[in-house]
């Protein structure tokens, strides 16, 4: 494992930001795929704005979030002030990442005059995608590492944070857990999205599936975020998942949407007050 895919000089590629790359590529492809298949009136710069923006809010919400549960560590003398702004090096926090991509996307719903729950069932799907890649970049990186393991399927990490922290121990390849389980998570949102359920459903099934994933991640991860000496993933996950679980039995969510195809065919994407 090494963070660098490719390195002459001047020109650094990461696999950390390759797979972010990735990511919002797939999320393009995927995206316009379902706009296209819901019959929207869509605007190719309008859904690249989407996926822009909202990619844009995830990663400044979880930079921000991370920063701000260790600011002991950032705020240190030895510290310099820029590593807050030092993204390659680790540090995003995916909770922090899904209330910054939520805001950004609200607005942009707004904007274009989306209906929120309905492009966010879409968008759920992709960054569910999306998060399986960036495992895969965690793990080259050798960031959200695991704890020291004696299994045979244990790794020793050469670079990155895991190394500094455990230098020479086999841990637990907790980044591949989550990279396998994110990813059936993301072929069970899409087979959700076909069953044309009320909106909303696919929204609160990730919500549900990925705090039971990072729920139970976590157990294995060493360097989680604490919160008044409980793991912050834990009291997310759980409250995520009470919400997720609300929001379907209350609202009735699984039941099938009979306005689906009507919404789905008129409407249209486009500018806010926009001339016709």
């Amino acid at each position: 494992m090494h963070p660098l895919l490719l390195d002459i000089g001047f020109l650094q590629i990461r696999y950390y930001g390759l797979m972010y790359a990735l990511s919002v590529y797939f999320g393009l492809l995927i995206l316009r795929k379902d706009f296209q298949r819901a019959q929207w009136n869509k605007n190719e710069d309008q859904i690249f704005n989407l996926v822009f923006w909202v990619f844009l809010g995830g990663l400044l919400g979880g930079r921000i979030y991370y920063v701000l549960f260790s600011l002991d560590y950032y705020l240190a003398p030895t510290t310099p002030l820029w590593e807050m702004f030092a993204i390659w090096h680790g540090g995003l926090a995916i909770h922090g990442g899904i209330i910054g991509g939520l805001l950004a996307l609200m607005y942009i719903c707004k904007h274009y005059e989306l209906p929120l729950w309905r492009v966010c069932d879409y968008c759920c799907s992709v960054l569910m995608l999306g998060q399986t890649l960036g495992r895969f970049g965690n793990f080259m990186n050798g960031d959200a590492h695991g704890i020291p393991t004696d299994q045979p399927w244990g790794i020793v990490f050469p670079y990155g944070p895991a190394s500094r922290e455990f230098p020479g121990q086999p841990l637990h390849p907790v980044m591949l857990y989550e990279l396998v389980l994110n990813f059936f998570a993301f072929l069970l949102l899409r087979y959700l999205l076909r069953l044309h359920r009320k909106k909303g459903l696919v929204s609160c099934a990730y919500l549900i599936l990925y705090s039971i994933i990072r729920f139970c991640v976590t157990f294995f991860r060493a360097d989680d975020l604490y919160f008044y000496g409980l793991r912050a993933p834990h009291i997310i996950s759980v409250i995520g998942f009470i919400i997720g679980l609300s929001c379907i039995l209350i609202f009735k969510l699984y039941q099938r949407d009979l306005k689906w195809n009507e919404e789905m065919q008129y409407l249209p994407l486009r500018k806010k007050n926009s001339k016709k």
